[in-house]
């Protein structure tokens, strides 16, 4: 199994402007097998999508360097990496084109959510991007054209509606690492998924021919969602060879890695106790004896200073490392890309903002409950963070406590603010787009730099789609690539 995986990287390692003729040279080799069972690519190309992301740590303020500068946190990156499109896209569609060789819909369905979640990020990442062309080298479609930001969207959310209608409920899905071949999760997933793109475009009234709002209220009114953590998207690790956690053994967690104050601080004004699940405590402290439960235990850097400044924090013993599970626990908590307390908070926003009636301080609730759950059920003895404390007291103090009749900016501070802390390693980067839109909670910035909106295109993509990529930047940037530049769902 694992060499006919091997087979399909080396697949996935043609790339965009590939030619017919490399594929050939491809199915040439003795060693590679023609065909393949979709499941085997499932579990791979799952493996991939439900990785953690490390840099929206520290672009979302919630990690510092120590060792040097580090781009994401002073708001510096360029260039996108489209190896999207060769590791994750071309795997995906071989999957989709085996499943059609043996008539099996599920797989199908799950390709389209896969695509979809793929192509999302890749178009939050630039702008206008190969979508309806792209992973067509076969066809010999070796220069794509780049669609728009707009018509991106409008698709994916008409191949989420597709792999809704396919999915069969009642059959088992072998291969599957996320949901154990249960496929009504999968299509708890698709339709939660479908909800999270929307809610993203909320600056915009339309995405095609889809009206933002009213596609919204439909599918949470008619479609299965999640209902519980059980139902998260995500990946659960084991102490195995190529499973085991995503930063497991990452020396720079070990040595250079700390804990911003930005971050801290939000955890430690409201007593909050999933700070000591994500936080170590300062080296000072643990000298003084201090209690893993003593928020005065815990300091942050600041993300706006110079790594210099804050590595003088680590000679003052003052400065939080990240709790060490997160390198040195092989299996530590699962990876999420959306997760059941992510959704209940999508829920409450679309709520406050009148897309759905209902009350958005119980899906607010629901939200922050869940969260606990989470880190009550997967982090090792919990009892050492979690004793004594009781979740409905905590909704009831003033920095927490949901008001329904609040101003809609006043709601969407809290929502975002709560969503927000639920996000240290998980979802990828939900937080930072979130805040581009909402800006909330307000990150610290340092004076003259602004919060990027984007990356800049590939330079592999100038060497080899020129023209496609140019008349693309020329349409929706002036003809200007840089991260400063505003993408259409910014608008």
């Amino acid at each position: 199994m694992k060499n006919i995986i091997k087979s399909l990287v080396i697949i996935g390692a043609f790339t965009l402007t590939s030619c017919e003729s490399n594929l050939d040279k491809i199915n040439e080799n003795p060693n590679d097998q023609s065909s393949i069972h979709p499941s085997s690519l499932l579990t791979y190309v799952s493996m991939n999508t439900f990785q953690v992301n490390g840099d929206n740590m520290y672009a979302s303020r919630m990690m510092i360097g120590t060792d040097g500068e580090n781009i994401y946190q002073y708001m510096k990156w360029n260039d996108a990496s489209f190896e999207v499109y060769t590791k994750g896209l071309l795997n995906t569609v071989k999957m989709m084109q085996e499943a059609e060789k043996i008539n099996n819909k599920n797989y199908i369905a799950i390709g389209k959510f896969l695509r979809a979640h793929q192509f999302f990020n890749i178009s939050l990442k630039v702008g206008s991007a190969p979508y309806s062309e792209a992973v067509k080298g076969e066809s010999g479609i070796t220069q794509p054209k780049y669609d728009t930001q707009e018509a991106i969207m409008a698709g994916i959310l008409s191949e989420l509606k597709e792999a809704n209608d396919l999915i069969n409920t009642n059959d088992k899905i072998e291969g599957d690492i996320v949901y154990n071949g249960d496929a009504s999760k999968w299509k708890k997933l698709i339709n939660s998924f479908r909800l999270k793109i929307l809610i993203t475009l909320s600056k915009k009234n339309t995405a095609g021919s889809y009206n933002i709002a009213s596609e919204f209220a439909s599918i949470a009114g008619n479609q299965p969602l999640m209902t519980s953590i059980a139902d998260n998207g995500e990946l659960k690790f084991a102490d195995a060879a190529d499973s085991r956690y995503t930063m497991f053994n990452n020396s720079g967690y070990g040595s250079s890695l700390y804990m911003a104050d930005y971050f801290i601080n939000l955890f430690k004004e409201r007593h909050d106790p999933r700070l000591f699940t994500f936080a170590a405590q300062t080296t000072g402290a643990k000298e003084a004896g201090k209690a893993v439960t003593d928020f005065t235990a815990y300091n942050g850097g600041k993300p706006t200073s110079s790594y210099s400044d804050n590595a003088a924090l680590i000679t003052a013993k003052n400065i939080s490392k990240v709790n060490d599970r997160f390198y040195k626990d092989p299996t530590n908590e699962p990876s999420s890309i959306l997760s059941y307390p992510e959704l209940e908070f999508i829920l409450a926003e679309a709520t406050a903002r009148g897309w759905i009636s209902g009350s958005a301080k119980t899906h607010y609730d629901n939200a922050i409950k869940a969260s606990f759950n989470f880190y009550q059920t997967y982090v090792k003895n919990p009892g050492q963070y979690f004793t004594g404390f009781d979740v409905n007291q905590y909704l009831a103090t003033p920095l927490v406590m949901y008001d329904n009749s609040a101003p809609l900016q006043a709601q969407l501070e809290k929502i975002i603010t709560q969503k927000y802390m639920t996000m240290f390693h998980q979802s990828q980067w939900t937080s930072y787009y979130d805040y581009l839109r909402t800006g909330y909670p307000n990150y610290p910035l340092q004076n003259g730099v602004s919060a990027p909106f984007r990356f800049r295109y590939p330079q592999s993509e100038y060497n080899y789609n020129g023209s496609n990529l140019k008349a693309a930047l020329a349409a929706q940037y002036g003809g200007n690539d840089n991260i400063n530049s505003k993408p259409w769902w910014l608008q």
